[in-house]
């Protein structure tokens, strides 16, 4: 579901005389159906630049970087979003949503999008809040003025409200009590069970060995100074 070879990755830096930084060479990994492979190495190793350019919010210098079929490194922008819309999805850290928009739509909207009906897009969306533990009176509020907690347990209702054949995690355990932690490993837990292929960034080690096939350590991929 998710393969890529021969990745590569620099970085212009425009206010430094344009001078390139390579970060990345030879980059490699697949993910089938049905596994979770966690992506390890130090901080600044290339674990989020690698999830971006697979989400295609970089773009790579080189090499291949096909999910469901589609060559994200070479695809047009409708192409790549159509792919988010009905394949990949992503959980990062971040909450980055339309301010005033309630938070019932924030987490339904993935469903809208794919022709689910408004009410059992909501109904959807409404139970995998209250799963997560995001307080009813919140439900019809912006989830931008929520605690960070509170933010990223929305990111997760939302990344998992549509059943996306591939996922991209980037902490989805941070930030969380120990209960609501449980319930995000049993939602990634059946996402594997129904067949969804998912990469993820986990430091937290117990959340890594329970869910995770195996790991793949991003520095093999560095480019030496």
């Amino acid at each position: 579901m998710i393969e890529l070879s021969g990745v590569a990755k620099s970085f212009t830096l425009y206010n430094q005389g344009g001078a390139a930084i390579p970060v990345m060479a030879g980059a490699a990994l697949s993910v089938a159906p049905g596994e979770c492979v966690a992506l390890t190495g130090a901080s600044g190793a290339g674990k989020s630049t690698l999830m971006r350019m697979i989400h295609g919010n970089y773009l790579a210098a080189s090499g291949r970087i096909v999910v469901g079929g589609l060559d994200v490194a070479a695809a047009e922008p409708r192409e790549i979003l159509a792919l988010r819309r009905h394949v990949l999805g992503y959980v990062s850290q971040f909450l980055r949503v339309v301010p005033r928009v309630p938070t019932l739509d924030v987490v339904a909207e993935p469903l809208l999008a794919v022709g689910v009906p408004v009410e059992a897009a909501r109904d959807r969306a409404a139970a995998l809040l209250a799963r997560l533990n995001i307080p009813r009176p919140l439900w019809d509020l912006s989830p931008t003025t929520f605690s960070g907690g509170e933010q990223q347990r929305v990111n997760i209702a939302r990344g998992f409200a549509h059943d996306y054949p591939a996922l991209l995690l980037d902490e989805p355990t941070a930030s969380l009590d120990p209960g609501n932690r449980e319930v995000v490993l049993e939602l990634i837990e059946a996402a594997k069970a129904r067949g969804a292929a998912i990469l993820g960034i986990f430091h937290d080690a117990e959340a890594r060995a329970r869910v995770c096939d195996r790991e793949v350590d991003v520095s093999a991929f560095a480019v030496a100074p």
